[in-house]
């Protein structure tokens, strides 16, 4: 199943938020990207329909398996571009907002080649990004 980029965007979003805070619910969401309470709604609506997140009746978002793994690879990645990215001499925040917009459309050879030089460089990589 393709996925969009937006979907993508949330399902890391929820993973972040998870992290930090524990629990999730909407107005998280809406809070940490910025967007209305309706688009979120909606969001949310297709992600669960698809199987991607489940909600309690608190409200309470639950990353699905499926879902679970898609934020994962995608936080891995936003991870991983933003060292080379600070590498680079980019400051954090910079280097964070640039991995957002790039970490979606970058092919699987340049990615396994960022890999490759930031590991080399003897940073760490997030584990969903380490081979073998």
């Amino acid at each position: 199943m393709v996925i969009h980029e937006s979907a993508e965007d949330y399902l890391e979003s929820i993973l972040v938020l998870q992290e930090r805070r524990g629990q999730v619910r909407s107005i998280d969401i809406v809070n940490e990207l910025g967007y209305s309470k309706p688009s979120v709604s909606i969001a949310m609506k297709k992600l669960r329909e698809n199987g991607y997140i489940s909600m309690d009746a608190d409200g309470s978002i639950t990353l699905n398996e499926s879902g679970l793994a898609i934020a994962q690879r995608v936080y891995g990645r936003h991870k991983t571009i933003s060292k080379l990215f600070v590498l680079l001499g980019v400051s954090p925040q910079i280097a964070s907002e640039d991995a957002c917009k790039v970490e979606h459309d970058l092919s699987e050879e340049t990615f396994r080649k960022i890999c490759q030089f930031v590991q080399e460089s003897g940073q760490r990589l997030p584990p969903e990004n380490q081979e073998g």
